[in-house]
């Protein structure tokens, strides 16, 4: 199993169980933007407890690592917990929705793309994940952040809507940060 169809099967077993979700992180900015290795797939989803018990049996091992614990802990503190694909060691990053305006707004706004041929999946909207990626890289500090949404603005330029990331990178406190990317990519 690879990484695209781990996705796949991470969406068709999510739909199954009914729960949302969208994809988001490093997939949702390849998506938008340019390629580059990544080693784990986001998943935003509002996951309950009630869907606990159809997760552990959709994810069970030994094909799959996923922790009753750790998933119930994130589930109750609005956290992450992983997935693992245990053949291939690849990983699912379950991150459960937070409850705040901006993610209450951004999980509204996710829209349903093609996955690959004749599969489709809620994707973040680029002006979120490019959001996301201002708060990661305000965190953290790494400059791949950057990169991919300088990879998303060179590639998807015309279609990322500009004025909501700027009203929202001022009310997330990333403003400063989002004009210094637009800047890098205008003297490029």
């Amino acid at each position: 199993m690879n990484q695209a169809e781990l996705l796949r099967y991470i969406v068709e077993k999510l739909e199954g169980i009914g729960i949302d979700y969208m994809v988001s992180g490093s997939h949702a900015s390849i998506y938008y933007g340019e390629p580059r290795m990544t080693h784990d797939i986001d998943v935003v989803a509002e996951v309950t407890l009630t869907h606990l018990p159809a997760l552990l049996d959709r994810f069970a091992s030994p094909e799959f690592y996923l922790s009753e614990e750790a998933a119930r802990d994130a589930i109750l503190t609005r956290g992450q917990f992983n997935i693992i694909h245990s053949p291939t060691g690849l990983k699912v990053d379950i991150v459960v929705r937070k409850d705040t305006p901006y993610h209450r707004v951004e999980f509204a706004r996710r829209w349903r793309q093609p996955l690959l041929p004749g599969v489709e999946a809620y994707f973040a909207r680029p002006e979120d994940v490019i959001l996301n990626k201002l708060l990661y890289f305000q965190e953290g500090g790494s400059e791949r952040h950057l990169r991919d949404i300088t990879g998303m603005l060179r590639v998807s330029g015309p279609e990322i809507d500009t004025r909501y990331i700027d009203e929202w990178a001022q009310r997330l406190g990333v403003g400063d940060v989002w004009r210094a990317v637009l800047q890098r990519t205008e003297t490029r």
